[in-house]
């Protein structure tokens, strides 16, 4: 008989674990609703051709993909064999697999857009808070199977779009208790100037593959990458020089307008940068030109969030604008910019730092003992009068030692015991005890609902 076991990389979530998430999500939700945002859901799986090429050489390494019916047939286990290896060697076709667990958002919310642009009033603002699958290698922080939640505004090209997300990172941290936490920015404008610089435009995603791995292998290892994907020694020098840019946000911008701003296109991503940085100076944004985010789609602003120092954590968010990303799919002209949330590190975070809200834990408020087959049915109708008014209460399912009761209530970390026995139904009162504290109240049927309600 096979073991019980999750696949690597996913989990189970017990009733303390949804609670704390439950938690997280309604503080995201709720900032995005007060910002005008409407919610929308697209399909676990997409065709496999409307994903693979938008994320750049090292993502659709990582996109999950999902065999065509009869291909891992028993009855057929050369075809099935054959079939596996192909895949895994990335030559796949159509006849193998056609389809695939979408790897984030944002390309399926852009096909969303692409199928119903002509029903949709633009500026188009949306959120979507859903599982998203890749296949990572797992670890602290990093699962194939997570929850995303993002938020985009599409049909405007205003920066102040970008400046309401700022807030919207900064208000949803700040009531999640992250204080400290870090609003990375940059632009792909910048850094295709920097590509321009370096030889050409065409050198763009080789230079940013390589500088998204900074944090990970260093500076030094960069340098090998840059030259394995044939940069020479002078490029490599001005991407260096670009890379070891510090100090204020001020002086970066000083220090990039001197290396970059010659260039029309880096000159636009520098205004742009000041621009939000001026009008979002209330959020903790900090101007990072190492910041490439290996994404292709993106074209203008990018933002990273990260934990607070004190949490060995990677990014908590991104996000950015990609003016172009409904003309993947033949729809051209509609720009757009979103961020995201990681709301499993996120709760990692919240829980390595101890910021969830005691009462976030809390379920069962009251629980009513079994003093006999009498009494539990003069409790169910009493409980279900006070579930009716909104309190979360359960009876104890069968007659048992009261202290084999207490213990299950102390299990389950439920606060209050209620306690009903033949002379407190001849008398009209129950026993209330709070066993956070210890206390024991006598209360009236007619108070019950008063005593939890006060």
């Amino acid at each position: 008989m096979a073991k019980p076991s999750l696949p690597q990389g996913t989990r189970d979530f017990a009733a303390d674990v949804v609670r704390k998430r439950t938690y997280i999500l309604g503080a995201i939700k709720n900032i995005f609703e007060r910002y005008g945002f409407e919610p929308l859901e697209t399909p676990a799986m997409e065709n496999l051709d409307t994903l693979m090429g938008k994320y750049g050489e090292e993502g659709d390494k990582l996109i999950f993909k999902i065999l065509n019916n009869g291909i891992n047939d028993p009855k057929n286990i050369e075809k099935s064999k054959a079939g596996f290896e192909k895949v895994l060697e990335g030559k796949s076709s159509s006849d193998l697999t056609e389809r695939a667990l979408k790897y984030d958002l944002t390309i399926p919310f852009a096909r969303h857009v692409a199928m119903n642009h002509g029903k949709i009033t633009f500026p188009y603002r949306r959120y979507q808070v859903q599982p998203v699958w890749r296949a990572d290698r797992p670890q602290k922080g990093r699962y194939r199977e997570f929850t995303q939640c993002d938020v985009d505004v599409v049909g405007s090209n205003a920066l102040l779009n970008e400046v309401e997300l700022c807030n919207v990172y900064h208000e949803v941290f700040i009531q999640l208790g992250l204080i400290n936490y870090e609003l990375k920015i940059n632009s792909r404008k910048i850094l295709t100037a920097l590509a321009t610089l370096c030889g050409g435009a065409s050198k763009l995603i080789d230079i940013t593959i390589a500088i998204d791995k900074l944090d990970k292998i260093g500076l030094d290892k960069v340098k090998e990458e840059l030259l394995q994907r044939e940069l020479n020694e002078a490029q490599i020098s001005i991407i260096e020089k670009y890379l070891l840019i510090t100090g204020t946000n001020e002086e970066k911008l000083e220090q990039i307008t001197l290396l970059l701003a010659h260039i029309e296109t880096g000159k636009k991503g520098i205004e742009e940068i000041t621009y939000i940085y001026k009008q979002a100076s209330n959020t903790n944004l900090q101007i990072d030109f190492t910041l490439a985010r290996g994404l292709n789609y993106y074209t203008g602003i990018i933002f990273e969030a990260k934990a607070p120092a004190e949490v060995k954590m990677g990014s908590i968010g991104g996000g950015g604008r990609y003016d172009d990303l409904t003309g993947l799919f033949d729809v051209p002209g509609i720009p757009g910019v979103g961020i995201s949330f990681g709301v499993d590190r996120i709760y990692d975070v919240l829980e390595e730092l101890k910021l969830f809200p005691t009462e976030v834990q809390a379920g069962t408020t009251a629980i009513f003992f079994n003093m006999g087959e009498k009494e539990s049915l003069f409790a169910f109708s009493m409980m279900q009068q006070l579930r009716g008014k909104g309190i979360s209460c359960e009876l104890y399912h069968e007659f048992s030692k009261i202290h084999k009761q207490f213990s299950y209530a102390e299990k389950k970390k439920i606060r209050y015991a209620i306690i009903i026995g033949s002379k407190e139904m001849e008398q009209n009162y129950c026993l209330v005890k709070d066993l956070n504290t210890g206390l024991q109240e006598v209360v009236l049927f007619e108070k019950l609902f008063d005593f939890f309600n006060k």
